[in-house]
């Protein structure tokens, strides 16, 4: 359970829980879909969570960390017991999504081996893209744009400019999860050689990057409430935003950023399921 890092989850649940309130709002849900996209979104997030602990802990990069703990580099499980753990959760995204694909259109075997690929290649392969400091642009792709329109795209069987849209403040608050984790990381991924965005920018860059995806995701769902007016029932989560953004700005560090991280995920999870009952009125 620790390796699978159940407080990430609620990134996987909220864009299948906006598709659905999109796919809702248009007259297209059909239950067992959106039931199966969620166990896409969330065997993919613990398989990546798996590949990231084998890949970085291999690597070394996770030798000395301040976040929670990893199985590899603490030696709580082998290389090959977390590497077969991330093929099984992969193996059950997949089945899922072949089900899917049967009655949405084969195609979509190419979003989800690219939504794969995109899992593991974050931390693993000789090139990862996440030491490259791209990870935050896949974060929003695969956890906002993808998993949005995707999940509203098997029920309905077509994109609407109302799942894109909502598909934006969600990536947003995906990658605002990533920033605050690479924040916190920045001494250890500097010391490793892993060269996360945050590396890249600095410190302060960092933080206003972080401030700016939280209010990117308000200012997009404000502007998507003009059309759809239910849509601004999410921002009566705003204030769960604050807590979290004054620690930022007031430059928090080490193990203060933990807590930074879960009230992230707290608003995240809270402004995703509010979002997704204003799409679905």
């Amino acid at each position: 359970m620790a390796g699978a890092r159940p407080r990430t989850l609620p990134a996987a649940v909220v864009p299948v829980a906006v598709g659905t309130g999109a796919a809702i709002g248009d007259g297209g849900f059909i239950a067992w879909r959106a039931a199966a996209a969620l166990v896409v979104a969330l065997a993919v997030q613990v398989a990546t969570n798996y590949a990231n602990d084998y890949s970085d802990g291999i690597r070394g990069t996770d030798d000395v960390r301040v976040g929670p703990v990893r199985l590899v580099a603490s030696k709580l499980a082998t290389p090959v017991e977390v590497k077969r753990a991330s093929m099984m959760a992969f193996g059950v995204a997949a089945v899922a999504g072949l089900a899917l694909a049967s009655v949405a259109g084969w195609w979509l075997v190419a979003v989800g081996a690219a939504c794969f690929a995109a899992g593991w290649f974050y931390t693993g392969g000789s090139r990862p893209y996440g030491y490259a400091g791209l990870g935050e642009v896949f974060v929003f792709v695969f956890f906002g744009l993808v998993a949005v329109v995707g999940t509203a795209y098997v029920q309905t069987e077509r994109i609407t400019a109302t799942a894109v849209v909502a598909a934006v403040p969600v990536g947003l608050l995906a990658c605002a999860l990533l920033v605050v984790n690479n924040l916190r990381d920045i001494p250890s991924d500097t010391d490793a050689g892993k060269r996360t965005l945050a590396v890249r920018l600095g410190d302060t860059r960092t933080r206003t990057l972080y401030a700016g995806c939280l209010w990117g995701a308000v200012l997009v769902t404000a502007t998507l409430a003009l059309s759809h007016g239910w849509a601004a029932v999410a921002l009566v989560a705003v204030p769960l935003m604050l807590r979290p953004l004054r620690a930022v700005q007031r430059r928090a560090t080490g193990r203060d950023l933990i807590a930074v991280l879960q009230d992230t995920a707290r608003f995240q999870l809270a402004f995703g399921l509010l979002l997704a009952i204003g799409l679905a009125r």
